[in-house]
């Protein structure tokens, strides 16, 4: 049954799409325990070693997620019509405090978690992902879907294990995700070191390199993928630069050679039927795209995405409410 009342995008045959406040995909701002999916901005990118930005992603991509109609194409989906979606703003950062921000992010999404809201987040650095995730996955380490040029497994830059380069390693070290149920997809590019991918070698990670996924395509890839991840609860994460630069240029480490958006729609798609707990579309870095293509492509991933996640939660409360 669709869902009806406060939890709808505003209707552009009403309102323009270049009228009213923006939000995430033209919905009401809401608070986390008025909503089932809570989207949210991540406007930090103090983890980031060279091209900075990625802290002005989450304002352009609710500019562009304007663009966003309310019903997949393909498969149908109005997650709308399933769920309750709202724009819940943007976590608390500290832009010259690195530790502050890790600090407020967490807490931020913890407080999400106990008000039953599943998150859709728009970083903002890779780093993000760790607060992140200490907020949501607590008692149990969670299984990983990466989507990325870079494994984000490296252990320090500059002497600090807290950047865009690390946070896959420090919340496998704190428990947080489980390396035996996590997946890489679109790895490619050059290394600083011939070591850098020792830890996830020895951890277990499924690391699928840019030139096996193209000998298999993005099918089958996912059928391995989907595999690993099995029944359990699952959290995705999608670094824009896992997209060949000539589709999403607005990044900070742009690599050649990558993923299209055909194919990333294609295998975010796949996801619907995960236990996800929660998503992430990180990376977008607008002063680097004035085009804003990056920014349009990344508001099209997190619908991609909400509509990947909304039928897995709707399923939960349905089951929440039976019981």
């Amino acid at each position: 049954m669709a869902l009806t009342g406060k939890f709808e995008p505003l209707d552009s045959g009403q309102v323009p799409r270049f009228a009213g406040i923006p939000t995430f995909m033209r919905l009401p701002l809401a608070t986390p325990a008025e909503v089932d999916i809570a989207l949210v901005g991540v406007p930090f990118d103090g983890g980031v070693t060279n091209r900075a930005g990625a802290r002005h992603g989450p304002r352009e991509l609710r500019n562009q997620s304007s663009l966003m109609r309310r019903v997949h194409h393909v498969t149908g989906i109005s997650p709308y019509d399933l769920v309750r979606v709202g724009d819940c703003g943007d976590a608390p950062v500290d832009p010259i405090s690195l530790a502050t921000s890790l600090e407020s992010i967490g807490a931020f999404y913890a407080d999400l978690r106990e008000a039953g809201a599943v998150p859709l987040s728009a970083g903002g650095d890779h780093l993000v992902s760790l607060p992140i995730l200490r907020g949501l996955a607590t008692g149990r380490p969670v299984g990983l879907i990466q989507f990325d040029a870079h494994s984000d497994t490296y252990d320090s830059f500059f002497g600090n294990p807290y950047n865009h380069g690390t946070p896959f390693r420090r919340a496998i070290e704190e428990g947080l995700v489980d390396p035996k149920r996590m997946v890489q997809i679109g790895l490619r590019g050059a290394i600083s070191d011939a070591g850098n991918y020792d830890f996830a070698n020895a951890c277990g990670i499924r690391m699928i390199f840019i030139e096996e996924f193209d000998r298999r395509g993005p099918d089958d890839v996912m059928d391995e993928a989907l595999e690993i991840l099995g029944s359990g609860p699952v959290y995705a994460t999608f670094d824009i630069d896992a997209l060949d630069p000539s589709m999403a240029p607005g990044t900070g480490t742009p690599e050649i050679g990558g993923i299209t958006t055909r194919e990333a729609q294609r295998m975010v798609r796949r996801m619907a039927g995960l236990d996800l707990i929660g998503a992430d579309l990180v990376e977008v870095a607008p002063p680097f795209d004035p085009s804003g293509l990056t920014a349009v492509t990344g508001a099209t991933l997190m619908f991609e995405l909400l509509c990947a996640v909304a039928p897995g939660v709707a399923a939960r409360r349905s089951a929440q409410a039976g019981a």
